[in-house]
């Protein structure tokens, strides 16, 4: 049974999990970011072996004083990534694309790109389907705010989840500016899963939202996880808040008016979802189990190691290949596979999002967890990594 901290105290230590570890990782976060106003609300989930044992929801969803319920919706940003990367390789298994292809065999438009500020140099090698999902594109995202190319991409709004261009259109945006290097040889964060989105439209034939809804949410049980918000799930969506000029949270999209409602000419692979916890632990759960989730097979489970696994050319680590400012992962230490990031001792494999979002899955000890919130940057707070240190005090706990 639940306690007031949403342990299951019982489950818990049949799965080999401290309940008072997993009480006080509960309410260390809600104490420091709750509590003091640092975050507006936050929803946990932690699960092992798919049964879960920590699930805790705690602040309000709106500024108007709602309290957060199991059941709220959040933009969870650039944990679309992931999503995006498991409906490629499905195509991967069709056998419709493999992921030495150059991009070009689906992206013409990118024949002629360059490498630098002035376009002054050819690329060494030709930017392949591995690229774009390991982020070794040469592509970069205008938050990046390092180089005048992504001072470019700022200028004609690539970054933006919601897009007044089709994706063609965003396609030719990007065919007309440089790559920040040849491909392959360096890692930037960057909209590289937004173009991996266009490839699964151009080889499926369906726009994203119906290419996910009949190949993965469909089939996974996730009602819930969508680019465009229903009216009869608005109420159910949290606002979300940024940092002004003067580092206070303010409202930047109110959920009962939600940029969300309306379905945009572009849909971001990159970070153009909203979802719940349920929903994200269903696509959780097919991941742990390598690939299928009651009944349903997405990917074999080869296909999912090969994702889980790092990528980067020579083994290679994110501290090493990095040329980015902003991404959603550490560096030292930390790999990335198709589509997540990986960190290297643990095989733990994960990602979030720049509303603060984050999931993570431990292979080895069978764990899932999960958190959500509306804060934007996701950069302000170490709350990620605690999280994940609590939930790794709490199975050493269990074994004292």
């Amino acid at each position: 049974m639940m306690t007031n901290k949403g342990i299951d105290g019982e489950a818990a230590r049949a799965a080999g999990m401290a309940p008072d570890a997993l009480a006080a990782l509960a309410t260390f976060l809600d104490e420091t970011y709750v509590a003091s106003g640092k975050l507006p609300h936050l929803q946990l989930l932690v699960s092992r072996d798919e049964q879960p044992l920590l699930s805790f929801c705690k602040g309000r969803a709106r500024a108007t004083g709602q309290p957060l319920r199991e059941n709220a919706l959040y933009r969870i940003a650039s944990m679309t990534k992931p999503v995006t990367s498991v409906a490629f390789m499905m195509l991967v298994e069709q056998g419709l694309v493999a992921l030495d292809d150059p991009v070009t065999n689906i992206i013409p438009e990118f024949a002629g790109l360059r490498v630098g500020p002035k376009g002054g140099r050819k690329v060494r090698q030709p930017m392949r389907m591995i690229d774009l999902l390991r982020h070794t594109s040469g592509l970069t995202y205008g938050l990046q705010r390092r180089t005048s190319i992504d001072a470019r991409y700022r200028e004609l709004g690539l970054d933006e989840f919601q897009q007044k261009r089709t994706s063609d259109e965003f396609i030719a945006a990007l065919a007309g500016l440089t790559l920040e290097f040849s491909p392959g040889d360096r890692w930037n964060y960057s909209v590289s899963t937004d173009v991996l989105g266009v490839v699964v439209e151009r080889l499926s034939g369906l726009d994203l939202e119906s290419c996910f809804r009949s190949r993965i949410f469909d089939p996974l049980g996730m009602p819930d996880t969508t680019f465009v918000l229903s009216t009869d799930r608005l109420d159910r969506m949290a606002d979300a808040w940024r940092l002004d000029d003067q580092n206070k949270l303010v409202v930047g999209d109110r959920g009962a008016r939600s940029r969300w409602r309306q379905k945009g000419r572009f849909l971001s692979g990159g970070g153009g979802l909203v979802s719940s916890v349920a929903d994200y632990h269903r696509f959780a759960r097919m991941l742990l189990r390598g690939g299928e989730l009651d009944g349903a097979r997405l990917l074999k489970p080869q296909t999912v190691a090969a994702m889980r696994s790092n990528q980067l050319p020579g083994g290679s680590d994110l501290a090493s290949l990095s040329r980015a400012m902003f991404s959603e992962a550490d560096y030292s230490g930390i790999g990335f596979g198709l589509g997540f990031a990986v960190d290297l001792a643990s095989q733990e494999f994960y990602w979030g999002g720049i509303f603060s979002t984050f999931f993570y899955i431990n292979p080895v000890e069978r764990l899932i967890g999960i958190l959500m919130t509306q804060h934007l940057p996701s950069s302000t707070h170490p709350i990620r990594n605690q999280f994940r240190a609590g939930i790794r005090r709490a199975i050493v706990h269990s074994r004292a």
